[in-house]
């Protein structure tokens, strides 16, 4: 096997001043938990950069297919190794190069020569291969800046790495290093990507979905369940609350005057997301509200939504159209399971003619004549709490033999 290891290029995190090592082995923690099934891995920091040793060709493949996925990385390329001797050193850079012999390329070779005894110098290296792989690639075309393809060549003391291929990471944050929020995850198309966003910027989540049986079937908390899940592939593990919200819904039905009862629901969630927040010692809460999008999500509604609480809201979705939510959700791969027609409980109850733009003195008026802390509290303590991703549960061969 020619690949030695992984080398992996932080981007952003680069630019931080002395807790940058923090960040960095918030990276490496999370590299280690996205990859557990592959044994102990013998990561290798820098200031700059991160290697990662491959002991097989299928942990490489495994590696290169979630790398891109884990936030924190800018980048990453596979690097072969190989004698210091020039005839293996050309050949390596042959094997590599065949990589890219089916497209017109451009390229160049860069060397850096870390073993100063080795016979010849780095412009001297460059010479040697460059002359030796551009005849074998009709394709191929030097040049020297900006190059389609660099083949980068590092003569070390124990031997000579080579890398081309650079494979774009997911850049962002590493998960957990800018605390621990709550996301309100509906069986929806936003707040999902709300959640990759998230995450994408350091913060670590936990869910919180509001589920009102009998309107709300279990195939729509199923969805929220998988919609959970998919988002443990970008690098840590999600808790989902679920809250028993039918007693809640079915009071404010009858007891609200349906044009607002929208805003007094969204207020009751955030009510009881703001308990289970700070059960959890999550500093915000996160929402998929678009401004404008919805009835209930006009400046004058979230307006009215947000005084239940002090807690920040964050809401990274805020100036995205639906078009650019949808891309982002394709992309991720949440967007086939939020589509699926199962109702949740945004979408029961709901009014002909909502209010866009509720006074908040008369929302709370009409809440004022209902005792709505005694059903938050015991939504909030019969909540189930499921943990993402789920372990696969061995199965026993000899269990139908009984």
């Amino acid at each position: 096997m020619i690949w030695k290891e992984i080398l992996i290029r932080y981007g952003e995190l680069s630019t931080k001043g002395r807790n940058k090592m923090d960040f960095i082995r918030r990276l490496r923690e999370n590299i280690r938990y996205a990859f557990a099934d592959l044994g102990h891995l013998h990561i290798r920091t820098e200031r700059d950069r991160m290697f990662i040793a491959i002991q097989d060709e299928a942990q490489m493949k495994v590696l290169v297919e979630g790398l891109p996925k884990i936030f924190g990385i800018q980048s990453f390329s596979p690097v072969a190794a190989c004698d210091k001797d020039m005839d293996a050193m050309k050949q390596l850079a042959i094997t590599i190069m065949d990589t890219f012999k089916h497209e017109q390329l451009t390229f160049k070779v860069e060397v850096k020569r870390t073993d100063k005894t080795f016979p010849l110098d780095s412009h001297g290296i460059q010479r040697e291969i460059g002359g030796h792989v551009l005849p074998q690639y009709q394709n191929l075309s030097v040049k020297v800046k900006h190059p389609d393809v660099e083949l980068r060549v590092e003569v070390r003391h124990d031997s000579t790495y080579m890398m081309a291929q650079v494979i774009p990471g997911a850049g962002g944050m590493p998960v957990g290093s800018n605390g621990k929020s709550l996301l309100m995850l509906s069986g929806g198309i936003d707040s999902p990507v709300a959640g990759y966003l998230m995450m994408k910027r350091g913060v670590r989540l936990e869910a919180i979905h509001f589920f009102s049986p009998p309107y709300t079937s279990q195939n729509s908390l199923e969805k929220v369940k998988v919609l959970a899940n998919e988002l443990t592939k970008f690098g840590a593990s999600i808790r989902l609350h679920v809250i028993p919200f039918t007693e809640i819904q079915v009071l404010i039905k009858e007891k609200v005057p349906s044009n607002v009862s929208m805003t007094t629901t969204r207020r009751m969630m955030l009510k009881v997301a703001d308990k289970v927040r700070e059960e959890i010692n999550a500093l915000a809460i996160v929402t998929g509200e678009s401004l404008g999008q919805v009835a209930s999500q006009t400046l004058e509604s979230l307006t009215a939504i947000n005084a239940v609480t002090n807690t920040p809201i964050l809401r990274p979705l805020i100036s995205n159209d639906k078009l650019d939510i949808i891309e982002i959700a394709e992309k991720i791969g949440t967007y086939e399971t939020s589509i699926q027609p199962f109702e949740d409980c945004c979408t029961i109850f709901t009014p002909a003619s909502p209010k866009t733009k509720p006074k908040l003195e008369k929302v709370e008026h009409y809440e004022s004549f209902s005792d709505f802390d005694d059903l938050i509290e015991r939504a909030v303590k019969n909540r189930e709490v499921y943990i993402f991703p789920k372990k696969e549960q061995p199965t026993d061969k000899f269990a139908n033999l009984l």
